[in-house]
């Protein structure tokens, strides 16, 4: 992914703040020989205080084709995309330039973590693996904790596989075109929100972040 110094995140917190909001993305490994690389969308868990950048928990089905790729091989990448919208040509011409000579583009969220996988068959393990993330999408409450040979969940152990993933790189962007001309980005702006489809809000809010906090280029 090509992150240009204005699209990079502002410190660790930048990217850990948004990631703590969007926990559903995609797990791509590394296929096994004369194979492609095979794709897993899953929602996950992230741990930032665990690890030196971090940790992420997951579990799949134990039939899931994915699992002979990754014990031979366990070099994961965990993508996670969002807030993306479409910019129109016209929003990206400056004062100078005719309107329909404005060069359209994407606006986007993504923060990529490069992990090392662990896979987790202990059956004690995964069920401190799925609390977790119980806890983690259910802070409330709301439903019982799995443990080992006990109702509700005790039984479903044996049909998962849990993933543990220490996160050994990062590599996020916020692409929101804080290198722009002022004209731009007000008139970007104010397309988002006359515009307000469903990601349009959240990325005028991160437009507007880069332009308040002084984006490396402004």
């Amino acid at each position: 992914m090509l992150i240009h110094p204005w699209d990079a995140p502002q410190d660790d917190a930048h990217w850990q703040q948004w990631l703590a909001e969007h926990d559903f993305g995609q797990l791509a490994v590394n296929g096994l020989p004369g194979e492609g690389p095979c794709v897993q969308p899953l929602h996950f868990a992230y741990a930032p205080e665990r690890g030196p950048r971090g940790e992420v928990v997951t579990h799949l089905a134990r039939p899931n084709p994915l699992w002979p790729a990754v014990e031979a091989d366990p070099r994961v990448v965990l993508s996670v995309v969002d807030d993306y919208v479409y910019v129109p040509g016209p929003w990206q011409a400056p004062d100078d330039t005719p309107p329909e000579h404005g060069v359209p583009t994407s606006f986007y969220a993504a923060v990529q973590l490069h992990c090392t996988a662990r896979l987790v068959d202990d059956p004690q393990e995964k069920a401190e693996l799925l609390n977790r993330q119980i806890g983690h999408f259910q802070p409330d409450g709301g439903s019982a904790r799995a443990a080992v040979g006990e109702a509700p969940y005790g039984r479903m152990l044996a049909g998962i596989r849990g993933l543990r993933l220490e996160v050994t790189d990062v590599r996020a962007k916020f692409k929101y075109a804080s290198h722009k001309p002022d004209d731009v980005k007000e008139r970007t702006a104010a397309g988002l929100l006359a515009r307000g489809g469903v990601r349009d809000l959240a990325a005028y809010a991160h437009h507007l972040r880069h332009r308040t906090t002084g984006g490396p280029q402004d």
